[in-house]
Formats: structure tokens, sequence, C-alpha cells
């Protein structure tokens, strides 16, 4: 009985150790916002959480708690875009061998998506699965190639890309800072069908006011952590467009 005893003993020891090790493991992969958690769930990476909760309007702009650097710290690999307010912080406080940080560029035409998955392929070793992106946005510039209406669009510069890829002609920029009284002239002056704002940083009232044009609202940044989240974000923005078009 006192042998069975010490070899229960060793055995709880023993899954003691392994169970400390198992929590330590950095498997985790870390996102900055819902959007580079949406290219990298493009990458083919299954298992991902976020910093900056994505119900935030602009998520850029999420400040951290201590238990983020924690979170960070405890990831194996964190990928960021580089403008957000939190990065800072992120990049004086955690050091290489902490984690491997990942820095994509955000944009949603198909050129940027397969080169950023790409690169997160590069380091989490997935495989990308971009292809129903890329249908949805060739389905999308077929609907906009066969409307009969007028497909030219003053276009808010953070979503110029989705734009020239669904095939609209963009006949001038505004934002992301305020509206200039030089970008409402020339909005009223372009011959633009209608205009394109964005849901993170909409400034389109002043152009929408002065030149009685339709505001297509689009988004970049996810509502939802989830598969295939940028595909729903696309498909959200083109039934936006057809109120229009």
């Amino acid at each position: 009985m006192k042998k069975f005893g010490i070899v229960l003993l060793l055995v709880l020891f023993t899954a003691s150790i392994f169970a400390k090790g198992a929590k330590e493991e950095k498997v985790e992969v870390l996102c900055s916002t819902s959007w580079t958690c949406a290219f990298a769930d493009l990458a083919g990476v299954d298992k991902l959480d976020a910093l900056a909760p994505a119900t935030l309007r602009h998520p850029p702009e999420y400040e951290l708690v201590p238990s983020d650097i924690v979170k960070v710290k405890n990831s194996k690999i964190f990928i960021m875009a580089g403008y957000e307010k939190m990065m800072e912080t992120i990049k004086n406080t955690i050091a290489e061998e902490d984690c491997i940080l990942v820095s994509v560029s955000t944009q949603n035409s198909i050129e940027k998506v397969k080169s950023e998955t790409e690169k997160i392929c590069k380091v989490t070793g997935t495989e990308p699965r971009i292809q129903n992106y890329i249908d949805t946005v060739e389905k999308g510039a077929k609907y906009v190639a066969s409307s009969g209406k007028g497909k030219k669009v003053f276009c808010h510069a953070m979503q110029i890309y989705l734009a020239k890829d669904l095939g609209l002609e963009i006949v001038g920029t505004y934002g992301p800072g305020p509206v200039t009284a030089e970008q409402i002239l020339s909005c009223k002056a372009s011959g633009a069908d209608f205009i394109i704002d964005n849901v993170h940083n909409p400034i389109a009232s002043p152009l929408k006011d002065a030149s009685g044009l339709d505001v297509v609202v689009w988004r970049n940044f996810p509502e939802r952590l989830e598969r295939d989240a940028l595909v729903n974000v696309v498909k959200e923005n083109i039934e936006a467009l057809k109120a229009v078009i």
C-alpha cells in the first residue's frame, strides 16, 4: 500500500510538470484588431484572437490594459498593421524572444490580400484560403460592369482599394482627415455619381450637403472574429453599393 502511494505521488508530480509546460507553451496567434485577424484567417490560421474589441468603431484607437501585454508575451505570433495606437507600447515592451511580430499592410485589394496572406503563411506554416475572397470580389466586379448606372465615385481614401477592384471609376478622394473646402469644390466639379464613405471614420456629410450625391458607407474592420470575416465585409460593402448602382 505504501509503495502504491509513492507511485501515485510520482504520477501526480509528473502530470503536474507536464501540465505546467503545456500551459506555458506558446501556440497562440494574436492580432491587433479584427482586420489583421481577418488577414490571418485568410492565411489559414484557425485559432485567433484580437486585442481591440471588434465592436469598436475605430479599433486602431484601442488603448492597451496591462493584461494585454501579458497576452502578447504569451502568444507565439503577434500580427499587426503598425499604425495602431497600441504599437508604440508593444514595440517598447515586447522583446524579440517574447513573440514574433508580423506587420501586414491592411488593404482590401486582391493583390494586397494575396501578398499579405503569403507573408503570414511563411511565419505560421499554414496554407492560404483566399479563393473565396477573390471569387467574391470578382462577382461584385461583374455586377458593377453589368450595371447601367453611373460608376464614378468620389471615394474615401481608406476605401479606394476595393473600389478599384470592383471596377468603379474614382474621380476624386478625400480623408482620412476632415474634409477641406478644396475637396468640397472638387467633389461638386468631379462629375461623381455617388460618394463612398468609411464607417470607421465617417466624414462625408459636407460633401453630401454640397453636392446632393448619395453616400455609400463601407467598412474595413469586421464586426466579428469569424471564418471568412473579410469575405463577409466585402459582401456587405457590395450590398451597400447596390443601393446606388
